[in-house]
């Protein structure tokens, strides 16, 4: 039995991250679903663009428990039941997959910023201050969240094995930089392109831009459209 403790944990771990704290925060506070508008990430940056602030330090202070949490009480009570540093690195993941992932919400989760900072501050405080200093700096500089996250998540690997060596947490913290990175190639290619949306800017203002977009392409194709037709009805009455 007790060999199927760190399955046990890591399974728990995950159920707790499957608790989309985006979606259940909006209903909650009755804000609209955050898959419906902006980047459509459960997230609190994507919630912050509905222009609710509480709701969106709600959503990143609950999603950074559900991955700090579950790191911490195998930290306190794993000892005793013979679960160590590997446990602890794997419910952290587990916990961050659950939230990527989340069974409850149909497998339709967040990008796992905020989860992934709570799994690094439990498992290596100090390693988890020096990611989240890296997200601050570079957001403060750029004020894109998603550039912020992915350099934030190559660095941390790296932070790891320089400063703290290797081990399991070295790997989980890989595993989960990569996925990170990943989950933000939409990003990559908006922030390549200079249309990714910047921190605070709301869902409303880029929706009515884009619509207003549409809405003067059609005006032009219409107007294109109307001027081809009387050219070819003049083409057409000069023949004889």
């Amino acid at each position: 039995m007790q060999s199927l403790l760190p399955l046990l944990a890591a399974l728990a771990a995950y159920l707790v991250g499957s608790l989309s704290f985006a979606v259940i925060i909006s209903r909650l506070m009755g804000l609209n679903d955050p898959r419906t508008y902006g980047s459509g990430n459960p997230g609190a940056t994507n919630v912050l663009r509905s222009g609710n602030k509480l709701a969106a330090i709600l959503t990143l202070a609950f999603d950074a428990l559900k991955g700090y949490v579950p790191v911490l009480l195998v930290a306190i009570y794993g000892p005793a039941y013979g679960l160590g540093e590997g446990t602890a690195a794997l419910v952290g993941l587990a916990a961050f997959l659950g939230h990527l992932w989340p069974v409850f919400f149909r497998f339709q989760g967040g990008k796992g910023v905020a989860t992934a900072a709570g799994v690094l501050l439990g498992l290596n405080p100090w390693l988890g201050l020096a990611t989240l200093l890296t997200w601050a700096i570079i957001a403060a500089f750029f004020r894109y969240s998603s550039l912020a996250a992915i350099v934030s998540a190559a660095f941390a690997p790296f932070y790891q094995l320089l400063i703290w060596g290797g081990g399991p947490i070295a790997g989980a913290v890989a595993v989960m930089g990569l996925l990170l990175i990943w989950r933000h190639s939409a990003n990559i290619q908006k922030l390549l392109k200079g249309t990714e949306s910047k921190l605070g800017q709301k869902a409303t203002t880029a929706a009515a831009a884009a619509k207003h977009g549409v809405r003067h392409g059609h005006g032009q194709a219409r107007g294109h459209s109307h001027h081809h037709e009387k050219h070819h009805d003049e083409s057409h009455g000069a023949k004889p």
